[in-house]
């Protein structure tokens, strides 16, 4: 009677091809997780300027920046009050900051806000 198996090429052959097939799985796990790490890299945005200027009543013209401390180091932000028409309608623009990137510019935002009773001004001078 003859022994009957797999010899040990075909042991090895498959031992092969198995570890091929695992390692790939492996590499396409890895590559997902570290694209789902990329996009849950938080990122400042202009949720976080929006209390300051909700909650009053009135709005003065002009520019503040700031950075947002230790919630994003690096990340600075800049917002410009204007008056856009003559009913005490203003509009904010932010524009938030990124340091050490190659484009430093994060994100542009315009938000426009109903407040008579802020004291409007045109070159200087108060309407």
């Amino acid at each position: 009677m003859k022994n009957r198996g797999f010899t040990i090429l075909e042991v090895l052959v498959a031992v092969g091809v198995f570890f091929m097939c695992i390692f790939a799985i492996l590499e396409l796990t890895a590559s997902s997780l570290r694209a789902a790490r990329s996009l849950s890299r938080p990122v400042p945005d202009i949720g976080m300027l929006l209390p300051d200027l909700v909650l009053t009543n009135r709005l003065e013209e002009g520019t503040e920046s700031g950075d947002f401390g230790q919630a994003y180091p690096g990340a600075r932000w800049q917002r410009e009050i204007f008056l856009a028409g003559s009913n005490g309608l203003f509009q904010v623009d932010f524009t938030i900051y990124e340091n050490g990137k190659r484009n430093p510019l994060t994100s542009k935002s315009s938000l426009l806000l109903w407040r008579p009773d802020s004291v409007a001004t045109v070159g200087g001078r108060r309407r």
